[in-house]
């Protein structure tokens, strides 16, 4: 299961998380995993676009929760990857910077979850997409599989 911050303005008029440029990255980063995205479930912590793009505030996340959750209790992953601070935070109810959660595992009922930088983040911030790469094969090594490429 992957988890974003909450949709743009892209995810808002398609009614699905991850499109536009962060999510053909995020696509790029699923086949370079092995993976489709169809073999994957993706939500987001908010269900609809904060005002302006901005950050979602902790009454959004708290508003949206009990969906996030009922999602969770459904698909029941066994990991879960938080794309992004805000992902992270309110999933796990963490303050820590989202650069020191990387690499280390956390719980979330029985997931296991793992924490990244958000592929926006990668499209501003380049350098950012080894780190992230490197997480990934965390993911994979502990799942017991090998990167495609």
């Amino acid at each position: 299961m992957f988890i974003g911050e909450a949709p743009g303005a892209d995810e808002d008029a398609q009614g699905e998380p991850f499109v536009g440029r962060a999510g053909k990255l995020l696509n790029d980063i699923i086949a370079a995993c092995g993976w489709q995205r169809s073999d994957l479930y993706i939500c987001n912590i908010l269900r609809c676009r904060p005002p302006g793009n901005r950050n979602p505030t902790s009454e959004e996340a708290t508003n949206c929760r009990e969906y996030l959750d009922g999602q969770i209790r459904v698909v029941d992953p066994d990991y879960i990857v938080c794309w992004g601070t805000v992902a992270a935070h309110n999933l796990l109810d963490e303050t820590t910077s989202i650069g020191k959660m990387r690499q280390k595992w956390f719980k979330y009922g029985r997931a296991k979850v793992l924490c990244t930088y958000h592929p926006s983040y990668l499209l501003r911030n380049p350098p950012a997409k080894k780190p992230v790469w490197e997480d990934m094969k965390y993911l994979l090594a502990e799942m017991g599989l090998k990167p495609a490429k």
